[in-house]
């Protein structure tokens, strides 16, 4: 059941493009239990039907720009190799630490940008109307 709902809710943040496969991995590791590289690996298989749902939707609202996206990709492969062969031979407990690191990142600029664009309009509108 536990595998059913972190399915669910990683699809859910998936779809709104923020990144689902972040909360894929952190569930299955918190969650589950399972190592750090099993949780990537499962990840990435994850990955491959959500953005093709995700690029089907996307096209028919002709939100996608090809010639940037034929760009991105290419690279983004290569780059896929260079780290998946990295993260075979990096030891579990740096990987998870660094994944950590990159949460903790995500999690800074998220604040900042809610920051940005809710708390700081409305400190300056409470200014003006003083």
């Amino acid at each position: 059941m536990a595998e059913i709902l972190i399915g669910v809710m990683s699809g859910i943040v998936s779809g709104t493009g923020m990144g689902g496969g972040t909360i894929l991995i952190f569930l299955l590791t918190f969650l589950l239990g399972i190592e750090q590289h099993v949780a990537q690996a499962t990840n990435l298989i994850f990955f491959i039907p959500t953005a093709i749902v995700a690029i089907i939707v996307n096209l028919k609202n002709k939100n996608i720009d090809l010639k940037l996206a034929i760009l991105l990709s290419v690279f983004g492969i290569l780059g896929a190799i260079i780290g998946a062969n990295i993260s075979i031979n990096m030891d579990v407990g740096i990987l998870r630490k660094g994944f950590g690191i990159f949460l903790a990142f995500i999690a800074l600029n998220e604040i900042y940008t809610i920051f940005k664009l809710y708390i700081k309009p409305y400190k300056n509108n409470s200014k003006e109307k003083k």
